[in-house]
């Protein structure tokens, strides 16, 4: 899969879910600034990917907020089952700790077919973590607890209050929000 399509599904994901339903209250201003990186990944195994990942968490921590505040690292291929997908994620902790970057960067992961521990697949609170491809959002940690508290200091509001829009939202609303016009 080329660049091109795959970025545009993941910014008409960022600009109608991320930011038009609010389900991250701090990413509108980072996106209008263009401090997010969207990179796509096009490693053929795993080895590979975390290659990739070496690399952005040392340009991210090694680059000024104000130019990159965060890193989108998608990649359309190499994950297509979820479960797969949610037992890397070990993996990549163990790689955010191997660079001495617990408590600097943290990483929340997106999938098309995320599911949450006790959830039903089609449930669709799932949403929250749903991106068109199998994302890792690579975050400042100082930048996560700026835009917390900006936007009132309770991370758990911030979680009740997506899961509240999505379930208005509805599982309909919600294909019809991702579909491309």
């Amino acid at each position: 899969m080329t660049e091109d399509p795959v970025v545009s599904a993941t910014r008409h994901w960022i600009e109608k879910a991320v930011i038009g339903l609010n389900l991250c209250p701090f990413a509108r201003a980072v996106y209008a600034k263009n401090q997010v990186r969207i990179v796509v990944s096009q490693a053929r195994h795993l080895d590979a990917f975390l290659d990739d990942l070496d690399r952005e968490l040392d340009l991210l921590v090694n680059t000024p907020a104000e130019e990159i505040d965060t890193t989108l690292l998608v990649h359309p291929t190499l994950f297509p089952d979820f479960e797969v997908f949610n037992d890397f994620l070990n993996v990549v902790d163990d790689v955010v700790a191997e660079h001495g970057l617990e408590g600097v960067i943290q990483v929340a992961p997106f999938h098309p077919l995320f599911q949450f521990d006790g959830t039903q697949p089609d449930d669709v609170t799932n949403a929250t973590n749903r991106a068109p491809f199998p994302t890792l959002h690579l975050l400042r940690e100082d930048s996560v607890e700026r835009a917390v508290d900006t936007a009132g200091g309770d991370a758990d509001a911030i979680v009740e209050r997506n899961l509240a829009t999505l379930r208005e939202l509805g599982a309909d609303g919600w294909r019809a929000l991702m579909a491309k016009p």
